[in-house]
């Protein structure tokens, strides 16, 4: 059996679409399954089973003999969730129960952590695990994923394999459920549809002009051949950045959804919000050699081909993948 945790969610739901393409059916999802928005990504999925997250630890105990691999991706996403309380429930000491059972019953693991953890990126997009702690995250959220990173190398119990995965800008189908946590090109989509134009956030830095913040933009397709990838691979324990490598701007991005949906570009910029200026990220761009130097030598989806796809194969038919 494949475990996949947050199953309902975007990248979680991917992933087990990924593994039924595979022909992989063992799988079973771990969630809570109390939001219906979510649970439409697992509509005709093949599952074994569905678990409620709070019963997962002792199914794990129950079931350890058959379980191949964890894909531990649940977490309370929300980057302006406050609740430091929560976050630490849901993101930091569920995930050190989920590591202790792999390491307890020799499970491989997979978890997510996240590209928030580098903060304004004032000490690089390195995943060297030797800087980890000169990290400062921006908010409680990026807190809670290098709060277990750090717990987690500085385990003497382990699984035998795992990966911790810095995840960058994912965008692709199955986030319709995100609200204001999606992509930028969802947004750009329902925006476009609507009003014919797009809106983005004017530069308050003079080193960029408006429109060419940048960022690590990463197809989910490509996220989840990764993971699909790492399952089989096994060895080289360790936390790993997972974006492209290229930092694309806000205008490239949006001038994709404007092509894909062949209609001309229509761009206003408008003003960051104030409350969120002084912590807003200007550059993201993942140092992928680490993947690369472990043998992943499969070439990323450039960002126009991903938002072509995207907006006319998912978003034009509300479909999921």
């Amino acid at each position: 059996m494949i475990i996949v945790t947050g199953a309902a969610g975007f990248i979680g739901s991917c992933l087990i679409g990924k593994l039924n393409k595979e022909g992989f059916k063992a799988v079973v999802a771990v969630d809570d399954f109390s939001d219906e928005k979510k649970n439409l990504n697992l509509a005709g999925k093949d599952l074994w089973d569905k678990v409620h997250r709070d019963n997962f630890g002792s199914w794990i105990d129950e079931n350890s003999e058959e379980i191949e691999f964890i894909f531990h991706l649940g977490a309370r996403t929300d980057t302006a969730e406050f609740d430091r309380d929560l976050l630490a429930k849901l993101n930091t000491e569920y995930s050190k129960m989920v590591w202790n059972k792999c390491a307890e019953h020799h499970i491989p693991l997979v978890y997510a952590s996240s590209a928030a953890t580098y903060g304004l990126g004032e000490n690089g997009y390195d995943d060297d695990e030797s800087s980890l702690a000169l990290l400062k995250p921006l908010n409680p959220y990026g807190e809670s994923k290098q709060e277990f990173d750090m717990w987690a190398l500085a385990q003497k119990d382990k699984p035998f394999y795992w990966a911790g995965l810095k995840f960058f800008n994912v965008y692709g189908p199955n986030e319709y459920h995100k609200g204001r946590m999606a992509s930028v090109i969802l947004h750009a989509y329902r925006q476009i549809n609507e009003t014919g134009g797009m809106k983005l956030f004017k530069s308050h830095n003079p080193e960029y002009k408006d429109g060419e913040q940048m960022r690590d933009f990463i197809y989910v397709k490509d996220v989840c051949n990764i993971m699909f990838w790492l399952m089989y691979h096994r060895k080289n324990s360790g936390i790993y950045n997972l974006g492209t490598g290229e930092a694309r701007t806000f205008l490239d991005l949006t001038n994709a959804v404007f092509t894909a949906l062949d209609r001309p570009a229509s761009i206003d910029f408008i003003d960051t919000p104030e409350d969120i200026r002084d912590k807003y990220q200007y550059y993201t761009q993942a140092n992928m050699d680490k993947l690369r130097s472990v043998g992943y030598d499969t070439p990323f989806t450039p960002l126009e081909e991903g938002v072509l796809e995207y907006v006319q194969d998912y978003l034009r038919g509300n479909l999921y993948y």
